[in-house]
């Protein structure tokens, strides 16, 4: 189903029913369809936050050979680093890493240095923007962690959709599921999860931009604090000029 599909008629029709017969599956329904449907089309991006964990585990779990991406930033949490390994071992999934155009040197070089203080949506795009656009035109859809209880700009995400800013079918297969969903199965399993989820990080990104959170703050309130901004970019349209 490529942009092809995407401009038949009765597309957004059919769109429209997988949404409802998505909206009561379970992430596990959603993978596999992908996998039939897609093939070696469909690609996991994940940051390794706890949903990517259990999304890793799922398809280890029905042996759907998906591939999966990471965006590295060059300013990821050693933590971070270590869980990507970590997993890996566990479950033997190859893993492509996607770095940006530039070094975090050479961006200081033109940039100026410290640019994710100063502008953090050019530092966003430069590192994770940039970086996903060229690896997703090779795929006709993509999986994502995102869940509605993440954050008030998540809290109508859909199930399955026409990303139109890559030209794709966008996946979230635990769109309905809960933080709380999530760390149960995680347990259950007995899942390696990043280390700074016990020392106050809900989520976690770039260790220029992520703080620990206190008790009764948004779960995405530690990332880039003191700016108004809740995403990275990567799942939001851009504007229009």
């Amino acid at each position: 189903m490529g942009f092809q599909a995407a401009k038949a008629s009765n597309f957004e029709e059919e769109l429209a029913a997988l949404q409802r017969q998505f909206e009561q599956a379970s992430p596990q329904e959603v993978l596999r369809w992908a996998a039939e449907h897609f093939g070696e089309k469909v690609v996991l991006v994940t940051s390794f936050q706890p949903t990517g964990v259990v999304t890793l585990h799922m398809l280890s779990e029905m042996k759907l050979n998906i591939p999966v991406v990471t965006l590295d930033t060059g300013l990821l949490f050693p933590e971070t680093y270590e869980l990507m390994e970590t997993l890996q071992a566990r479950l033997g999934f190859s893993l492509t890493k996607v770095q940006p155009p530039m070094s975090v040197e050479q961006q200081a070089e033109h940039y100026g240095d410290r640019l994710w203080e100063r502008d953090p949506d050019q530092c966003c795009h430069l590192r994770k923007v940039l970086p996903l656009q060229s690896v997703l035109p090779a795929y006709d859809a993509w999986i994502t962690g995102i869940r509605r209880d993440q954050s008030a700009t998540r809290t109508k995400t859909p199930v399955i959709s026409w990303d139109n800013r890559y030209q794709l079918i966008k996946l979230c297969p635990f769109a309905t599921w809960t933080e709380e969903m999530v760390w149960t199965y995680i347990h259950a399993y007995e899942l390696p999860y990043n280390k700074l989820h016990d020392l106050g990080y809900p989520s976690i990104g770039c260790l220029t931009c992520t703080r620990a959170v206190s008790q009764g703050e948004d779960i995405r309130a530690g990332r880039w604090a003191n700016h108004v901004k809740t995403e990275c970019g990567i799942h939001i349209a851009p504007k229009e000029s």
